[in-house]
Protein backbone atom coordinates (compact mmCIF):
# COMPACT_ATOMS: atom_id res chain seq x y z
CA UNK A 1 0.00 0.00 0.00
CA UNK A 2 1.44 3.45 -0.85
CA UNK A 3 2.48 5.33 2.29
CA UNK A 4 0.53 8.40 1.17
CA UNK A 5 -2.81 6.63 1.77
CA UNK A 6 -2.44 5.88 5.53
CA UNK A 7 -0.85 9.28 6.13
CA UNK A 8 -3.76 10.94 4.32
CA UNK A 9 -6.26 8.96 6.39
CA UNK A 10 -4.53 9.90 9.64
CA UNK A 11 -4.42 13.59 8.76
CA UNK A 12 -8.04 13.51 7.56
CA UNK A 13 -9.18 11.92 10.82
CA UNK A 14 -7.11 14.34 12.91
CA UNK A 15 -8.47 17.44 11.20
CA UNK A 16 -12.00 16.04 11.35
CA UNK A 17 -11.68 15.81 15.15
CA UNK A 18 -10.17 19.31 15.30
CA UNK A 19 -13.03 20.79 13.28
CA UNK A 20 -15.44 19.18 15.74
CA UNK A 21 -13.59 20.56 18.80
CA UNK A 22 -12.17 23.93 17.65
CA UNK A 23 -13.33 26.98 15.70
CA UNK A 24 -12.81 26.77 11.94
CA UNK A 25 -10.31 29.68 11.95
CA UNK A 26 -7.98 27.87 14.36
CA UNK A 27 -8.27 24.65 12.39
CA UNK A 28 -7.27 26.49 9.23
CA UNK A 29 -4.23 27.94 11.02
CA UNK A 30 -3.24 24.49 12.26
CA UNK A 31 -3.67 23.07 8.75
CA UNK A 32 -1.56 25.85 7.25
CA UNK A 33 1.13 25.28 9.89
CA UNK A 34 1.23 21.52 9.33
CA UNK A 35 1.34 22.00 5.55
CA UNK A 36 4.23 24.45 5.93
CA UNK A 37 6.17 22.06 8.17
CA UNK A 38 5.69 19.13 5.76
CA UNK A 39 6.75 21.33 2.83
CA UNK A 40 9.91 22.48 4.61
CA UNK A 41 10.82 18.92 5.65
CA UNK A 42 10.55 17.85 2.00
CA UNK A 43 12.58 20.84 0.71
CA UNK A 44 14.73 22.74 3.25
CA UNK A 45 15.20 25.70 0.91
CA UNK A 46 11.52 26.52 1.32
CA UNK A 47 12.10 26.99 5.04
CA UNK A 48 14.79 29.54 4.28
CA UNK A 49 12.51 31.31 1.79
CA UNK A 50 9.70 31.43 4.36
CA UNK A 51 12.13 32.84 6.91
CA UNK A 52 13.11 35.62 4.52
CA UNK A 53 9.49 36.65 3.89
CA UNK A 54 8.35 36.44 7.51
CA UNK A 55 11.63 37.70 8.99
CA UNK A 56 11.49 40.82 6.82
CA UNK A 57 7.73 41.37 7.27
CA UNK A 58 6.68 40.34 10.80
CA UNK A 59 9.98 39.35 12.47
CA UNK A 60 8.68 39.12 16.03
CA UNK A 61 5.44 37.22 15.55
CA UNK A 62 5.70 34.47 18.16
CA UNK A 63 4.87 30.78 18.37
CA UNK A 64 4.90 28.21 21.18
CA UNK A 65 7.07 25.15 20.40
CA UNK A 66 7.76 23.99 23.94
CA UNK A 67 9.45 27.37 24.40
CA UNK A 68 8.19 30.77 23.33
CA UNK A 69 10.11 31.96 20.28
CA UNK A 70 9.54 33.93 17.12
CA UNK A 71 8.13 32.28 14.01
CA UNK A 72 11.25 33.49 12.16
CA UNK A 73 13.63 31.67 14.52
CA UNK A 74 11.41 28.59 14.55
CA UNK A 75 11.76 28.48 10.75
CA UNK A 76 15.57 28.57 11.03
CA UNK A 77 15.41 25.64 13.45
CA UNK A 78 13.00 23.75 11.19
CA UNK A 79 15.21 24.39 8.15
CA UNK A 80 18.23 22.94 9.95
CA UNK A 81 16.20 19.94 11.11
CA UNK A 82 14.95 19.39 7.57
CA UNK A 83 18.44 19.67 6.08
CA UNK A 84 19.88 17.19 8.58
CA UNK A 85 16.96 14.82 8.02
CA UNK A 86 17.50 14.96 4.25
CA UNK A 87 21.25 14.41 4.71
CA UNK A 88 20.57 11.23 6.69
CA UNK A 89 18.51 9.56 3.97
CA UNK A 90 19.41 11.26 0.70
CA UNK A 91 22.62 12.27 -0.97
CA UNK A 92 23.24 16.01 -0.72
CA UNK A 93 25.29 18.36 -2.88
CA UNK A 94 28.89 18.53 -1.66
CA UNK A 95 29.41 21.44 0.75
CA UNK A 96 32.40 23.66 -0.12
CA UNK A 97 35.33 23.74 2.28
CA UNK A 98 34.78 26.17 5.15
CA UNK A 99 36.27 29.60 4.56
CA UNK A 100 38.34 31.43 7.16
CA UNK A 101 35.44 33.72 8.05
CA UNK A 102 33.19 30.73 8.71
CA UNK A 103 35.80 29.10 10.94
CA UNK A 104 36.18 32.31 12.93
CA UNK A 105 32.41 32.63 13.35
CA UNK A 106 32.30 29.04 14.58
CA UNK A 107 35.04 29.94 17.08
CA UNK A 108 32.94 32.89 18.28
CA UNK A 109 29.92 30.64 18.73
CA UNK A 110 31.95 28.08 20.69
CA UNK A 111 33.60 30.76 22.84
CA UNK A 112 30.18 32.19 23.76
CA UNK A 113 29.67 29.12 25.99
CA UNK A 114 32.18 30.58 28.47
CA UNK A 115 30.45 33.97 29.10
CA UNK A 116 27.13 32.12 29.01
CA UNK A 117 28.21 29.94 31.97
CA UNK A 118 29.81 32.88 33.78
CA UNK A 119 26.63 34.91 33.39
CA UNK A 120 24.46 32.05 34.62
CA UNK A 121 26.51 31.83 37.82
CA UNK A 122 27.36 35.48 38.58
CA UNK A 123 24.41 37.54 37.27
CA UNK A 124 21.30 37.57 39.43
CA UNK A 125 18.49 38.62 37.10
CA UNK A 126 15.29 37.37 35.58
CA UNK A 127 15.60 35.65 32.24
CA UNK A 128 16.18 32.28 30.60
CA UNK A 129 19.87 32.24 29.76
CA UNK A 130 20.00 28.81 28.06
CA UNK A 131 17.06 29.58 25.76
CA UNK A 132 18.44 33.03 24.86
CA UNK A 133 21.85 31.53 24.10
CA UNK A 134 20.45 28.79 21.87
CA UNK A 135 18.32 31.33 19.98
CA UNK A 136 21.38 33.54 19.41
CA UNK A 137 23.37 30.58 18.11
CA UNK A 138 20.60 29.67 15.66
CA UNK A 139 20.49 33.27 14.40
CA UNK A 140 24.22 33.11 13.63
CA UNK A 141 23.99 29.61 12.16
CA UNK A 142 22.06 30.87 9.15
CA UNK A 143 25.41 31.80 7.58
CA UNK A 144 26.23 28.09 7.36
CA UNK A 145 22.99 27.40 5.48
CA UNK A 146 24.18 29.56 2.57
CA UNK A 147 26.72 27.07 1.12
CA UNK A 148 24.33 24.20 1.81
CA UNK A 149 21.12 25.56 0.29
CA UNK A 150 22.05 28.47 -1.99
CA UNK A 151 24.58 27.02 -4.40
CA UNK A 152 21.87 27.01 -7.07
CA UNK A 153 21.56 30.49 -8.62
CA UNK A 154 17.81 30.03 -9.01
CA UNK A 155 17.42 29.45 -5.27
CA UNK A 156 19.50 32.54 -4.55
CA UNK A 157 17.34 34.69 -6.83
CA UNK A 158 14.21 33.38 -5.13
CA UNK A 159 15.68 34.15 -1.71
CA UNK A 160 16.43 37.77 -2.64
CA UNK A 161 12.91 38.16 -4.02
CA UNK A 162 11.56 36.70 -0.75
CA UNK A 163 13.50 39.29 1.31
CA UNK A 164 12.28 42.11 -0.92
CA UNK A 165 8.66 40.90 -0.87
CA UNK A 166 8.71 40.73 2.94
CA UNK A 167 10.26 44.20 3.15
CA UNK A 168 7.72 45.62 0.71
CA UNK A 169 4.87 44.16 2.78
CA UNK A 170 6.33 45.75 5.92
CA UNK A 171 6.64 49.15 4.23
CA UNK A 172 3.14 49.01 2.72
CA UNK A 173 1.79 48.25 6.21
CA UNK A 174 3.92 50.70 8.23
CA UNK A 175 4.04 53.86 6.10
CA UNK A 176 0.27 54.35 5.56
CA UNK A 177 -0.48 53.40 9.18
CA UNK A 178 1.91 56.08 10.41
CA UNK A 179 0.97 58.76 7.86
CA UNK A 180 -2.77 58.36 8.58
CA UNK A 181 -2.46 58.26 12.38
CA UNK A 182 0.76 60.23 12.95
CA UNK A 183 1.90 58.06 15.85
CA UNK A 184 4.33 55.19 16.32
CA UNK A 185 1.88 53.40 18.62
CA UNK A 186 -0.82 53.31 15.91
CA UNK A 187 0.58 50.02 14.62
CA UNK A 188 0.20 48.23 17.97
CA UNK A 189 -3.33 46.83 17.31
CA UNK A 190 -2.13 45.48 13.95
CA UNK A 191 0.79 43.73 15.64
CA UNK A 192 -1.62 42.12 18.12
CA UNK A 193 -3.42 40.45 15.21
CA UNK A 194 -0.07 39.18 13.92
CA UNK A 195 0.80 37.33 17.11
CA UNK A 196 3.08 39.84 18.82
CA UNK A 197 3.33 39.56 22.62
CA UNK A 198 3.95 42.14 25.35
CA UNK A 199 1.92 44.79 23.57
CA UNK A 200 1.07 46.71 26.74
CA UNK A 201 4.76 47.32 27.43
CA UNK A 202 5.36 48.01 23.72
CA UNK A 203 2.55 50.58 23.59
CA UNK A 204 4.00 52.43 26.58
CA UNK A 205 7.51 52.48 25.09
CA UNK A 206 6.25 53.75 21.72
CA UNK A 207 4.47 56.69 23.36
CA UNK A 208 7.84 58.37 23.87
CA UNK A 209 8.59 57.81 20.16
CA UNK A 210 5.22 59.00 18.89
CA UNK A 211 6.72 61.36 16.28
CA UNK A 212 8.52 58.46 14.57
CA UNK A 213 7.18 55.64 12.41
CA UNK A 214 6.30 52.40 14.13
CA UNK A 215 6.73 49.06 12.33
CA UNK A 216 6.85 45.31 12.98
CA UNK A 217 10.53 45.84 13.91
CA UNK A 218 9.11 47.48 17.08
CA UNK A 219 11.77 50.14 17.72
CA UNK A 220 12.24 52.83 15.02
CA UNK A 221 16.04 52.55 15.26
CA UNK A 222 15.87 48.81 14.58
CA UNK A 223 13.59 49.47 11.58
CA UNK A 224 16.02 52.11 10.33
CA UNK A 225 18.95 49.71 10.64
CA UNK A 226 17.05 47.01 8.74
CA UNK A 227 16.23 49.47 5.94
CA UNK A 228 19.84 50.68 5.71
CA UNK A 229 20.99 47.08 5.25
CA UNK A 230 18.31 45.96 2.77
CA UNK A 231 18.11 49.07 0.56
CA UNK A 232 21.50 48.56 -1.20
CA UNK A 233 20.48 45.01 -2.15
CA UNK A 234 17.12 46.26 -3.44
CA UNK A 235 18.84 48.94 -5.54
CA UNK A 236 21.56 46.69 -6.99
CA UNK A 237 19.03 43.94 -7.70
CA UNK A 238 16.50 46.32 -9.25
CA UNK A 239 18.77 48.12 -11.71
CA UNK A 240 20.27 44.88 -13.06
CA UNK A 241 17.00 43.01 -13.59
CA UNK A 242 14.02 43.43 -15.87
CA UNK A 243 10.28 43.01 -15.61
CA UNK A 244 8.68 42.29 -12.25
CA UNK A 245 11.99 41.74 -10.44
CA UNK A 246 13.20 45.19 -11.51
CA UNK A 247 9.96 46.83 -10.36
CA UNK A 248 10.12 45.01 -7.03
CA UNK A 249 13.71 46.04 -6.32
CA UNK A 250 13.26 49.69 -7.25
CA UNK A 251 9.95 49.95 -5.38
CA UNK A 252 11.53 48.59 -2.20
CA UNK A 253 14.47 51.00 -2.64
CA UNK A 254 12.13 54.00 -3.06
CA UNK A 255 9.67 53.14 -0.28
CA UNK A 256 12.51 52.00 1.97
CA UNK A 257 14.17 55.40 1.66
CA UNK A 258 10.91 57.07 2.70
CA UNK A 259 10.48 54.59 5.55
CA UNK A 260 14.03 55.22 6.74
CA UNK A 261 13.37 58.96 6.93
CA UNK A 262 10.12 58.42 8.80
CA UNK A 263 11.77 56.20 11.41
CA UNK A 264 13.97 59.16 12.36
CA UNK A 265 16.95 56.85 12.90
CA UNK A 266 19.87 59.24 12.49
CA UNK A 267 22.50 56.53 12.84
CA UNK A 268 20.94 54.42 10.08
CA UNK A 269 20.50 57.49 7.84
CA UNK A 270 24.11 58.59 8.30
CA UNK A 271 25.42 55.08 7.67
CA UNK A 272 23.39 54.68 4.47
CA UNK A 273 24.49 58.10 3.17
CA UNK A 274 28.13 57.31 3.95
CA UNK A 275 27.95 53.98 2.12
CA UNK A 276 26.14 55.57 -0.84
CA UNK A 277 28.90 58.17 -1.14
CA UNK A 278 31.43 55.33 -1.08
CA UNK A 279 29.44 53.56 -3.81
CA UNK A 280 29.31 56.75 -5.90
CA UNK A 281 33.08 57.11 -5.54
CA UNK A 282 33.39 53.57 -6.92
CA UNK A 283 31.29 54.76 -9.90
CA UNK A 284 28.37 52.41 -9.47
CA UNK A 285 25.83 53.36 -12.20
CA UNK A 286 23.08 55.84 -11.42
CA UNK A 287 24.31 56.49 -7.86
CA UNK A 288 24.94 60.15 -8.63
CA UNK A 289 21.42 60.55 -9.97
CA UNK A 290 20.02 58.66 -7.00
CA UNK A 291 21.85 60.89 -4.51
CA UNK A 292 20.60 64.05 -6.22
CA UNK A 293 17.04 62.72 -6.52
CA UNK A 294 17.06 61.46 -2.95
CA UNK A 295 18.37 64.80 -1.72
CA UNK A 296 15.57 66.67 -3.50
CA UNK A 297 12.92 64.24 -2.22
CA UNK A 298 14.34 64.51 1.30
CA UNK A 299 14.25 68.31 1.18
CA UNK A 300 10.62 68.27 0.01
CA UNK A 301 9.67 65.84 2.76
CA UNK A 302 11.54 67.98 5.27
CA UNK A 303 9.71 71.11 4.09
CA UNK A 304 6.22 69.65 4.31
CA UNK A 305 6.51 67.11 7.12
CA UNK A 306 6.94 68.80 10.55
CA UNK A 307 7.75 65.62 12.59
CA UNK A 308 10.81 65.04 10.42
CA UNK A 309 11.83 68.67 10.91
CA UNK A 310 11.60 68.27 14.68
CA UNK A 311 13.61 65.05 14.60
CA UNK A 312 16.45 66.47 12.49
CA UNK A 313 16.56 69.76 14.42
CA UNK A 314 17.43 67.81 17.56
CA UNK A 315 20.83 67.23 15.97
CA UNK A 316 21.64 70.87 16.62
CA UNK A 317 19.58 71.51 19.75
CA UNK A 318 20.60 71.51 23.39
CA UNK A 319 17.83 69.11 24.42
CA UNK A 320 18.80 66.05 22.39
CA UNK A 321 17.96 63.41 24.98
CA UNK A 322 19.16 60.39 22.99
CA UNK A 323 22.59 61.93 22.41
CA UNK A 324 22.88 62.88 26.08
CA UNK A 325 22.03 59.31 27.10
CA UNK A 326 24.68 57.98 24.74
CA UNK A 327 27.32 60.16 26.41
CA UNK A 328 26.19 58.83 29.80
CA UNK A 329 26.46 55.28 28.45
CA UNK A 330 30.06 55.82 27.36
CA UNK A 331 30.89 57.50 30.67
CA UNK A 332 29.59 54.56 32.71
CA UNK A 333 30.84 51.81 30.40
CA UNK A 334 34.22 51.33 32.18
CA UNK A 335 32.26 50.68 35.39
CA UNK A 336 30.21 48.02 33.60
CA UNK A 337 33.41 46.38 32.28
CA UNK A 338 34.87 46.32 35.79
CA UNK A 339 31.66 44.81 37.20
CA UNK A 340 31.43 42.13 34.49
CA UNK A 341 34.97 41.49 33.14
CA UNK A 342 33.84 38.28 31.41
CA UNK A 343 30.53 39.69 30.15
CA UNK A 344 26.99 39.25 31.44
CA UNK A 345 26.17 36.29 29.19
CA UNK A 346 22.66 35.66 27.93
CA UNK A 347 20.41 35.73 31.00
CA UNK A 348 19.49 39.39 30.41
CA UNK A 349 20.38 42.41 28.28
CA UNK A 350 22.14 45.60 29.40
CA UNK A 351 21.63 47.39 31.68
CA UNK A 352 21.55 44.77 34.43
CA UNK A 353 19.07 45.78 37.12
CA UNK A 354 20.83 46.21 40.46
CA UNK A 355 24.31 46.28 38.89
CA UNK A 356 24.46 48.93 36.17
CA UNK A 357 22.31 51.89 35.14
CA UNK A 358 23.08 52.12 31.41
CA UNK A 359 23.51 49.88 28.39
CA UNK A 360 25.74 50.83 25.46
CA UNK A 361 24.67 52.01 22.00
CA UNK A 362 27.66 50.64 20.13
CA UNK A 363 27.92 47.38 18.22
CA UNK A 364 31.43 46.42 19.30
CA UNK A 365 31.20 47.60 22.91
CA UNK A 366 27.95 45.68 23.28
CA UNK A 367 29.93 42.52 22.46
CA UNK A 368 32.20 43.38 25.40
CA UNK A 369 29.16 43.92 27.60
CA UNK A 370 27.70 40.50 26.68
CA UNK A 371 30.76 38.34 25.91
CA UNK A 372 33.72 40.21 27.37
CA UNK A 373 36.74 41.61 25.55
CA UNK A 374 37.66 38.27 23.85
CA UNK A 375 34.14 38.12 22.37
CA UNK A 376 34.54 41.55 20.81
CA UNK A 377 37.98 40.66 19.43
CA UNK A 378 36.56 37.50 17.85
CA UNK A 379 33.73 39.51 16.28
CA UNK A 380 36.28 41.97 14.87
CA UNK A 381 38.29 39.04 13.51
CA UNK A 382 35.18 37.64 11.78
CA UNK A 383 34.21 40.95 10.16
CA UNK A 384 37.79 41.80 9.15
CA UNK A 385 38.25 38.37 7.58
CA UNK A 386 34.93 38.85 5.75
CA UNK A 387 36.05 42.23 4.39
CA UNK A 388 39.38 40.83 3.19
CA UNK A 389 37.44 38.17 1.26
CA UNK A 390 34.78 40.40 -0.32
CA UNK A 391 36.37 43.82 -0.84
CA UNK A 392 36.49 44.90 -4.49
CA UNK A 393 39.78 44.28 -6.24
CA UNK A 394 39.68 47.60 -8.16
CA UNK A 395 38.58 51.15 -7.41
CA UNK A 396 35.84 51.00 -10.00
CA UNK A 397 32.91 48.63 -9.44
CA UNK A 398 31.16 47.35 -12.56
CA UNK A 399 27.70 46.23 -11.54
CA UNK A 400 26.37 43.30 -13.55
CA UNK A 401 23.46 40.90 -13.53
CA UNK A 402 25.80 38.24 -12.15
CA UNK A 403 27.41 40.15 -9.29
CA UNK A 404 24.51 42.39 -8.21
CA UNK A 405 23.30 40.12 -5.39
CA UNK A 406 26.73 39.66 -3.86
CA UNK A 407 27.52 43.37 -4.25
CA UNK A 408 24.19 44.44 -2.73
CA UNK A 409 24.67 42.15 0.27
CA UNK A 410 28.25 43.37 0.77
CA UNK A 411 27.18 47.03 0.73
CA UNK A 412 24.28 46.25 3.06
CA UNK A 413 26.63 44.62 5.58
CA UNK A 414 28.93 47.65 5.38
CA UNK A 415 25.97 49.93 6.13
CA UNK A 416 25.03 47.73 9.10
CA UNK A 417 28.58 47.81 10.46
CA UNK A 418 28.79 51.59 10.02
CA UNK A 419 25.52 52.02 11.91
CA UNK A 420 27.16 50.09 14.74
CA UNK A 421 28.98 53.29 15.64
CA UNK A 422 25.61 54.67 16.80
CA UNK A 423 23.53 51.61 17.75
CA UNK A 424 24.04 48.04 18.94
CA UNK A 425 21.17 46.26 17.17
CA UNK A 426 23.30 44.08 14.89
CA UNK A 427 24.97 42.31 17.81
CA UNK A 428 22.28 40.37 19.71
CA UNK A 429 18.90 41.49 18.34
CA UNK A 430 16.96 38.37 17.30
CA UNK A 431 16.00 37.97 13.62
CA UNK A 432 17.77 41.19 12.59
CA UNK A 433 21.13 39.55 13.21
CA UNK A 434 19.96 36.47 11.31
CA UNK A 435 19.37 38.67 8.25
CA UNK A 436 22.77 40.30 8.86
CA UNK A 437 24.64 36.99 8.93
CA UNK A 438 22.62 35.75 5.94
CA UNK A 439 23.87 38.78 3.98
CA UNK A 440 27.42 38.11 5.20
CA UNK A 441 27.21 34.51 3.97
CA UNK A 442 25.73 35.42 0.58
CA UNK A 443 28.35 38.10 -0.11
CA UNK A 444 31.13 35.75 0.99
CA UNK A 445 30.14 32.80 -1.18
CA UNK A 446 29.10 34.92 -4.15
CA UNK A 447 32.54 36.55 -4.13
CA UNK A 448 34.23 33.14 -4.06
CA UNK A 449 32.03 31.91 -6.91
CA UNK A 450 32.72 34.95 -9.07
CA UNK A 451 36.46 34.85 -8.50
CA UNK A 452 36.59 31.12 -9.20
CA UNK A 453 34.89 31.48 -12.60
CA UNK A 454 35.39 35.03 -13.93
CA UNK A 455 35.02 33.83 -17.50
CA UNK A 456 31.42 32.83 -16.80
CA UNK A 457 30.35 36.25 -15.54
CA UNK A 458 27.25 37.40 -17.39
CA UNK A 459 27.32 41.14 -18.02
CA UNK A 460 24.18 43.19 -18.03
CA UNK A 461 23.85 46.28 -20.24
CA UNK A 462 24.10 48.26 -16.99
CA UNK A 463 27.78 47.32 -16.84
CA UNK A 464 28.80 48.90 -20.12
CA UNK A 465 31.63 51.48 -19.84
CA UNK A 466 29.39 54.28 -21.06
CA UNK A 467 27.00 53.76 -18.15
CA UNK A 468 29.62 52.91 -15.58
CA UNK A 469 30.26 56.46 -14.39
CA UNK A 470 28.24 58.15 -11.73
CA UNK A 471 26.22 61.06 -12.85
Amino acid sequence: MPIAMPIGLIFGLAFGVLIWLLPASKVLLVAAGVASIVTVIRQPIRGLLLFCVIGAFIPYSTVQIGIRTTVSEALIMLTWASYLFQAMFFEQTAVPKMMRTERLLLALMLFSAFPFLIGQVTVVAEGNGPINWVRWLFNLSILFLVPRLLQDRKNLEHLVIAVLVGTLMLLVLSIPTYVINGSASAITPVLAIMGYGGLDVLGQSLLSLSSRMGSPWLHPNVAGGAMAMILPLAFCFGITRSGGARSLGLMVAALGGIGLLLTGSRGALFSLLAIMLWMARRRIPYLGRLLVGGGIAGMLLLMFYPPLQDRLLTLFGDDDTSTAIRFLEYTHFPQAMATFPFGIGFKTDPPVLGYTQFGISNLWLNFIYKLGLPGMLLFIAVTWSWWKEVRPESDRIILTHDNAIGMGCMIGVLAALFSGLFDHYFSFTSVLIALFWLFVGISLHETRRLRASPANTTHSPIASPDLGTSR
